[in-house]
């Protein structure tokens, strides 16, 4: 059952990585076991904090749904191992004729080469050429031929080497033979099979006849074997006794891994002319192969969108994957889908409380902890309820999944806020931890926020903050760079900025010098700072 990704936004802060446990949490409980969450960045320590104090691990980390090659209908042929015959290699091609070429591996499965009809065939036609095998092993003789050793001398040695040759018609008075190093087919040839072991060849093949009793106990070094084919049946068999690792092409193979992307794969097959291609896992050993077929129609990542709807902000690689739901609380950005889907967005001031509500209407109460966890999680997206954002439905919600839990929400968020900001932590730590890119009318941005209860402590780092946003604002070519010190207590926030002052000036107060202005009552970033840009951008 291939897994639903369920996941919040890039640099994802309490709301998003809990909005997208818990949705996950409901859609599996109603029976959709397929879905999972997961995180698109580093967990921040405050979400660190309140996944500990509620016993959650932190969902996976995913760095991309691009189509890989483990999302394909690959082939899943038998993986032979070198040692195996030609004969029963053929066998498998000949039987399933979807069957492009078969992988064989070495005995830790790592891959060897790999085998096509037309390796089969080529080899089949050198031994008409020079009608010759190299040290073949009985074992492989008596399974092809289907044969059973006849005399002593047979137990006694384990591969056989020599020119092939058909000792018929019995009437020949020369010898077919002249070199002891000689594999001698014949029938029913009582005289041929005893010059044959007085010369002492290799092995002599018995088609369709018996031995008798003489010839069985004369001292020999030869092999004497008996077969239900004919001559001409067994003579063919022969070459197919080889073990499929001399036949098998070995050199200048294209190979790809299951996480490799599946646009890189195509471009790899355009430059080369196989049929398929062998594929392995993390530890190189093979799991099938891939053919041109399997990229007519790839099978996509399905994920479901938690907390965001704007590309920039969303998982890499998202236009190669299936949106199924997207459920925010931000305003409508630049996502598009090939499909209609389920679509909720809500004016409230955290995602959680959305899914709170799904919880609701699907008749299912979180448990203890998640409940405790979902509070959190509300309390932190708005300030305390101290947010703009902030609604009467975010404070009943969060009340009520802090009954369910047992735990105070005074208590919670002084947690919350007190362990979103640390001095072990470096400029660039603190930053990025809550950071969110935008476009608008034209204009790159990039806008960080820490929320907490000391903002005059964190303010004494300003210039270690504006030469982290420099060195920023050049690589990645913003217009402008804000970092918002949304402090609980002063229910304001310290901004720091970088850019057009003037811009800043115009957006929020005329206050602004010197790359810093204190605005009250603004606590949020999508309602108060993100709007003001837009309504002076136009």
């Amino acid at each position: 059952m291939d897994a639903i990704y369920v996941t919040g936004h890039r640099n994802p802060d309490t709301d998003s990585i809990v909005s997208a446990m818990a949705y996950a949490a409901l859609r599996n409980a109603l029976g959709d076991r397929q879905y999972e969450a997961v995180r698109l960045g580093h967990v921040s320590d405050e979400t660190q904090m309140v996944l500990d104090r509620f016993g959650f691990q932190p969902p996976r980390w995913i760095k991309t749904v691009r189509t890989q090659v483990r999302d394909l209908a690959y082939d899943t042929p038998p993986a032979l191992s070198k040692a195996v015959t030609v004969s029963r290699a053929w066998s498998l091609l000949s039987s399933d004729r979807s069957i492009a070429a078969i992988p064989v591996t070495n005995e830790d499965g790592s891959l060897y080469g790999l085998l096509s009809s037309g390796d089969i065939a080529a080899c089949d036609m050198q031994s008409i050429e020079r009608p010759y095998i190299h040290q073949i092993p009985v074992f492989n003789l008596l399974s092809v031929l289907e044969g059973r050793i006849l005399n002593e001398a047979g137990n006694l040695i384990d591969t056989v080497s020599g020119q092939v040759c058909i000792a018929l018609p019995q009437t020949c008075e020369n010898l077919l033979f002249t070199d002891k190093n000689s594999i001698v087919l014949c029938g029913c040839q009582p005289e041929m099979i005893r010059r044959a072991m007085d010369m002492g060849v290799q092995c002599v093949i018995v088609c369709q006849a018996e031995l008798c009793e003489e010839l069985r106990n004369l001292p020999t070094q030869t092999c004497i074997i008996s077969t239900p084919f004919d001559a001409y049946r067994a003579v063919r068999m022969i070459y197919q006794s080889q073990p499929i690792s001399r036949v098998a092409r070995t050199e200048n193979l294209e190979c790809f891994h299951l996480d490799d992307f599946v646009d890189d794969v195509q471009e790899v097959m355009l430059q080369s002319r196989y049929r398929c291609y062998p594929i392995l896992d993390e530890n190189e050993k093979v799991v099938g192969t891939l053919s041109r077929f399997h990229l007519i129609k790839p099978k996509r990542k399905k994920v479901v969108l938690v907390d965001h709807n704007e590309l920039r902000q969303s998982v890499p690689g998202l236009e190669q994957a299936e949106i199924l739901e997207i459920i925010d609380h931000h305003r409508l950005a630049d996502i598009q889908t090939g499909n209609p889907i389920y679509f909720r967005n809500e004016p409230v001031g955290s995602t959680t409380t959305i899914i709170a509500g799904m919880f609701q209407e699907k008749g299912l109460m979180p448990s203890e902890k998640l409940a405790g966890m979902m509070a959190a999680a509300i309390v932190s997206d708005t300030v305390m309820f101290k947010s703009p954002t902030c609604t009467q439905r975010d404070r009943n919600m969060a009340e009520r999944m802090a009954r369910i839990a047992n735990v105070s929400l005074e208590e919670l968020g002084q947690q919350i806020f007190s362990a979103s900001w640390s001095d072990d932590k470096t400029a660039r730590e603190l930053l990025f931890a809550d950071f969110k890119d935008f476009h608008i009318a034209g204009h790159e941005l990039g806008v960080g926020q820490i929320t907490c209860v000391n903002s005059a402590h964190i303010l004494s780092r300003k210039e270690e903050f504006l030469e982290v946003m420099r060195e920023t604002m050049k690589t990645r070519h913003y217009s402008l760079m804000l970092l918002m010190l949304t402090d609980v207590l002063l229910e304001g926030t310290q901004l720091i900025y970088l850019g057009d002052e003037e811009a800043i000036q115009q957006a929020f107060s005329p206050e602004a010098r010197h790359n810093q202005v204190f605005l009250p009552h603004v606590m949020s970033r999508k309602k108060q700072v993100i709007p003001a840009l837009s309504a002076m951008w136009g």
